[in-house]
């Protein structure tokens, strides 16, 4: 009989296991897809609109998966969903266009990946979650590899570019954070929908107000909407979100060093930039700082629920 329990107990840590490997390799394509945005930007976008194309990318995408799921959000989940879409989407997006002007891309990239940092301590604050080191080491880890990545000898510093970078590091940190905490009885799918239209909704009117609409709009432009919209977005963030309700927002937020090492690649590979061996070296702290976060947190407590939800 135990002999029987044993490994009925073993089947069901190993299935639960299986089924959290699956989860992180779902959720891991979202910061995937993200590095794609800058090479989409640059060679596809119109020039000089950034809350325009943010808000394209935000409103045309939700109102998709609105027509999709029918659903509507109710009671407290209509201001749940505006505070959800503007930290997710209307502020960090603002920000981190602001930060991208004022400040070097590698720089500005280095300061944003303080995020899983910033998740870790909202998590402890907000959700009472425990504070491991190793995953405290693994953000570290990581970071010092989107450093070496992205960072220049040469790069400059602007004080309101720096803490426009921080400011959106921690916007999108409570959104992730708070989007745990608020499960919604609805799919993740629909729960995408709502923030991205919310998200949309807010940047309209500033966009509107700040920025004249481009008039000219070529098939590559909207090639390059359709694909940060579309994909970019309402397919990512339904990812992100299904990974938020299933896996730890700690676990959750150190995906998004994928972005960075993305990027880098697909600018070696579509623009012709070159990958010198710091960067190389940078790669392999990310990867190896993502693969420790993870290994230390399924053998730390490897029957969890929470992580098989």
């Amino acid at each position: 009989m135990k002999a029987g329990s044993a490994h009925f107990g073993n089947s069901s840590t190993s299935l639960a296991r299986s089924r959290r490997g699956f989860d992180l390799l779902i959720t891991a394509v979202a910061p995937a897809i993200w590095g794609s945005t800058y090479v989409v930007t640059t060679q596809l976008l119109p020039a000089g609109i950034p809350l325009t194309g943010a808000m394209l990318r935000a409103l045309p995408a939700g109102l998709v998966l609105l027509l999709i799921v029918r659903t509507l959000p109710r009671g407290a989940w209509l201001w749940r969903s505006l505070l959800l879409g503007a930290l997710n989407f209307s502020i960090f997006w603002w920000l981190l266009f602001i930060s991208a002007y004022r400040l070097p891309g590698g720089v500005a990239a280095t300061i944003g990946a303080v995020q899983p940092l910033i998740v870790i301590a909202l998590a402890r604050v907000v959700l009472g979650r425990g504070i491991r080191p190793a995953t405290v080491a693994s953000a570290l880890i990581g970071i010092g590899g989107v450093a070496l990545l992205v960072l220049t000898p040469m790069a400059s510093l602007d004080a309101i570019g720096i803490a426009a970078a921080l400011c959106g590091a921690l916007s999108m940190a409570c959104g992730t954070v708070l989007s745990r905490r608020w499960q919604p009885p609805v799919s993740a799918l629909a729960f995408a929908a709502w923030q991205l239209t919310a998200g949309g909704c807010l940047l309209l009117p500033v966009a509107l107000v700040l920025e004249p609409f481009p008039s000219d709009l070529t098939l590559a432009n909207v090639a390059g909407f359709t694909w940060l919209g579309l994909v970019g977005a309402a397919a990512t963030y339904f990812l992100w979100l299904r990974g938020i309700a299933r896996l730890e927002p700690t676990v959750v937020s150190l995906l998004l060093f994928l972005s960075p090492t993305i990027a880098a690649t697909l600018g070696w590979l579509l623009l012709d930039q070159t990958l010198t061996p710091t960067q190389i070296w940078g790669m392999m702290f990310v990867i190896g700082g993502i693969w420790f976060g993870q290994w230390a947190q399924r053998n730390a407590i490897p029957g969890n629920p929470d992580h098989s939800l």
